[in-house]
Parts: structure tokens; C-alpha cells; sequence
């Protein structure tokens, strides 16, 4: 599958925008390297790697209790082939040995079962990091359109209350009598102290606009990491506590219990292959978003004829934005949070479905909460 291609059937027509080094160092240390922040990620892969080495915290523990209940089960059986209930059965008996192999070898066990999930990761996290590069170029691209719209609308105010000051100061006759030099005088060192004292009402904007930027962004970067943070704890949790679900199996009355490990485990190492689908899918939607707000804003970039009627009206709205960025981005924040329903319809599991709709419930608030702060900002 190829990002290019996907976005090559998408109709653009703007042109590439020329973004200074030094505007994008700026906007990086506001806001982040990339749209969930590369640094971020990247503490989360090595945070996993970190945790994922105290595998071994409980298995001499679970040696000794699978040492105890493989004692405890061959009592039971010899009891019931002494008592004539059942007859004398090889392969029965073997199972706790297969059992004990498995704590013994469970390094090698866990990469064995992690390796599928692994490399389904790894694959979507190529495509994943494909798409994000041409969204973080456009997200740079969009941001310099939108400061070079709020200039020229400080340009413009300024030069609208010079004529407005102009005809309320001079009379008409006698603006009239005054030589063209003098009239381009006197704009000329006007314009910059009108357009100090517009700048204010336009930095408003372009404060308002950010700030929305900013929730819709960490709205979506929060949703992401609570995915990949319960993800790591899930299974460095299930890694190390894994070997006592793997002995109490041994006992015919938690025969289940390893079962259900492994398909918790597959489970919860999903959830990492399908957050980047979701977050590649999320990135066509977003580029998508970006090529027509860019479009959008080149228009207003250039003032003349009836793009500056449109720049008129679109002041007037109260931010410098056209919302769809940001519904982009509140819609990939909604979507990770389906990450962990996704990833129980392929190996389904009772105990991580409620779990992570627990956990779905406190992401569900939180997203409230972040919608009406956005609500009130607009």
C-alpha cells in the first residue's frame, strides 16, 4: 500500500509554500515535532522495551507453586485410578510437564507469541510513518499561510482606518488641494501606527485560532497515548505475572486460565498494530483537510478583487481558521479510542473488553470535557 498513491487521487491545486527553517524550529517548539510528537512516541517504544526486561520478577515463584500443584494433581488422579473412577490415561498426565516447560523456557515463549503482533506493528508503523511526514510538511505549510493571512489583514485594517481617519480629519476641498506626495506622506507614516494599534485585534484571532489548534491537537495526541500507556501496562502486567496463570492451570479447576492468557496477551499486543492503522487512516483524512484549508488560505493570501471580500467575511468569524483541521483532528482523538473494542473482535477476550471499556468510559469524559472547553473557545 502506498501513501502517494492513496493521495494522488485526491484533487489539489495549491502551490508548494516556501516555510523558513526558522518558522519551523518556532512552531515545532510550540507545538510539538510532528502532529503527535516524535519524541513522545519514541519514549513510549522505549518505555516498553524498558518494562518488557522484569519478565523474569515472578518466575521462580510460579516454579515453585506449578512444582506444588503438579503434586496436587497427580495426588487427584492416582486417587481417582486407586478409587476405579477412571481409568489409567499417558497424555493427561503430561500436560503439567508441558506447563512447566513453558515457565521454564518463558523468555523465549513470549517472543514466540508477541512475534505476529510485532510485526503487524511494525507494518502499519511503516505506513503509519510514510503518511506523516506529508501531513507534518502541510501542517507546517498551513501554519505560515495562516500568519501570512493574519499580516495581511493587519495591512488591510490599517490601511481602511487610515482612509477612515483621512476623511473624518481634511475636508474635502482641502485634501483635495494637497499635492499626491503629501497625501502618500502621510499614509506612509500613519499605516504603521494604525496598524500597531489593529494588531492587537488581529493577534486575538490568531491566539483564539491557536489555542483551538492546540486543545483539537493534544486531544488527539492524549487519546493516542492513553492507548499505547495501556498497552504497555497490559502487557508488561500479563508478561509478568503470566507464569502463575501458566502453573495454576496445572489444576483441573483453573484448566482455563492459560488459555485465557494468551489471548489476552495476543490481545493487548494488538493494540499497537491497529493504533497506527487508525492513525495512518486518520492521516489521509487529515492531509485531505490540510490540502483544502491551504488552498483556502493561498486565496486569501492574495487580496485582489473578490479575494478580499472573502478575506472580509472570513476575519469577521472570530478565529483564522476554517475548522476543518481541527474536526480532523477531534475525530482520529474519538477514533483511537476504539483501539481496544478493535482488538477483541480479532481474538476475543472477556477480561480486556471490560478493561478497556472501562477505560473507553474515562477517555469518553475527558473528550466531554475537551469538546465543551472547545465549544466555548468558538
Amino acid at each position: 500500500m502506498n501513501f502517494n498513491l492513496l493521495i494522488s487521487a485526491i484533487p489539489s491545486q495549491q502551490v508548494a509554500v516556501d516555510v523558513p527553517q526558522s518558522f519551523k524550529d518556532t512552531f515545532n517548539f510550540q507545538q510539538g515535532n510532528g502532529v503527535y510528537d516524535d519524541v513522545m512516541m519514541y519514549f513510549l517504544r522505549q518505555m516498553k522495551n524498558t518494562l518488557w526486561t522484569h519478565y523474569d520478577a515472578f518466575i521462580a515463584d510460579a516454579q515453585a507453586l506449578s512444582a506444588i500443584f503438579m503434586l496436587v494433581f497427580f495426588a487427584i488422579k492416582a486417587y481417582e485410578m486407586m478409587a476405579g473412577d477412571k481409568q489409567l490415561e499417558v497424555m493427561p498426565l503430561l500436560r503439567p510437564f508441558g506447563l512447566v516447560m513453558v515457565i521454564l523456557w518463558w523468555p523465549t515463549f513470549t517472543k514466540v507469541i508477541a512475534y505476529p503482533t510485532d510485526l503487524v506493528s511494525l507494518k502499519t508503523e511503516v505506513l503509519f510513518n510514510e503518511s506523516q511526514t506529508e501531513v507534518n510538511n502541510l501542517r507546517l505549510e498551513r501554519a505560515k499561510l495562516m500568519v501570512d493571512v493574519a499580516d495581511q489583514l493587519l495591512t488591510l485594517e490599517a490601511e481602511a482606518e487610515t482612509a477612515r481617519i483621512e476623511a473624518d480629519t481634511w475636508y474635502e476641498k482641502a485634501w483635495e488641494s494637497v499635492r499626491s506626495s503629501v497625501k502618500e506622506g502621510f499614509s506612509q507614516v500613519w499605516n504603521p501606527i494604525v496598524e500597531m494599534s489593529n494588531r492587537l485585534k488581529v493577534g486575538w484571532q490568531l491566539l483564539m485560532t491557536s489555542l483551538l489548534e492546540i486543545l483539537a491537537i493534544w486531544l488527539l495526541r492524549i487519546c493516542v497515548y492513553i492507548v499505547f500507556i495501556i498497552q504497555i501496562i497490559y502487557s508488561t502486567i500479563l508478561l509478568i505475572l503470566g507464569p502463575f496463570s501458566v502453573a495454576a492451570s496445572i489444576l483441573p479447576a483453573f484448566r482455563d486460565s492459560f488459555s485465557t492468557w494468551v489471548a489476552r496477551f495476543i490481545s493487548v499486543n494488538l493494540y499497537s498494530g491497529i493504533a497506527y492503522l487508525v492513525m495512518y487512516v486518520s492521516s489521509l483524512i487529515q492531509h485531505y483537510a490540510m490540502e483544502a484549508e491551504i488552498s483556502r488560505y493561498q486565496q486569501l493570501v492574495d487580496t485582489s478583487g473578490a479575494a478580499l471580500e472573502k478575506l472580509t467575511v472570513f476575519a469577521s468569524n472570530g478565529v483564522l481558521s476554517f475548522g476543518m483541521v481541527i474536526g480532523t483532528f477531534v475525530i482520529g482523538a474519538l477514533t483511537m479510542l476504539t483501539v481496544p473494542s478493535i482488538s477483541t473482535w480479532i481474538i476475543s477476550t472477556s477480561g480486556i473488553s471490560s478493561a478497556a471499556s472501562t477505560m473507553g468510559r474515562g477517555s469518553g469524559s475527558l473528550s466531554r470535557i475537551m469538546g465543551k472547553v472547545i465549544r466555548k473557545g468558538l
